[in-house]
């Protein structure tokens, strides 16, 4: 069975980088220019260990693609261990939920997918609405 696991607010504390986004106009470049700096949020990275006892861990991300170095290495520096890591394509520029949607619908129906942790609950809506079981976390 697969756990597919956001990183953004389930593992990885943005808050001292969304300055850069609550602002007009929003400046995306400098919000991921600072991945590196995030701290580990400890209750999702034990979730994540919990299930990775009996679960393929797939990290699915809206972070583009262009920073897949830095999420690789904040990653292994904060001990989280992964089976596959899906990013963004840089020039995706869809809503979260549509993206996800489409990429969770490449990684497996909902009867593989055991269940889905996200913190964005637009994302949790419309992957329940498709069938997935999905963990809101707050």
């Amino acid at each position: 069975m697969i756990a597919v696991i956001d990183i953004d607010g389930v593992l990885a504390d943005a808050t001292h980088r969304q300055h850069h986004v609550d602002q007009r106009p929003k400046d995306w470049s400098a919000f991921f220019d600072e991945v590196g700096a995030d701290d580990v949020i400890d209750r999702g990275r034990e979730r994540l260990r919990e299930l990775s006892v009996d679960h393929s861990i797939v990290l699915l991300s809206g972070r583009p693609e262009s920073t897949r170095v830095d999420t690789e290495a904040w990653l292994a520096l904060k001990g989280i261990s992964f089976s596959s890591l899906i990013l963004r394509p840089d020039r995706d520029r869809r809503r979260a939920a549509d993206f996800k949607a489409e990429a969770i619908g490449r990684i497996g129906p909902p009867d593989r997918v055991a269940l889905v942790i996200d913190d964005d609950l637009a994302v949790v809506e419309r992957l329940a609405g498709l069938g997935y079981r999905v963990e809101h976390f707050r």
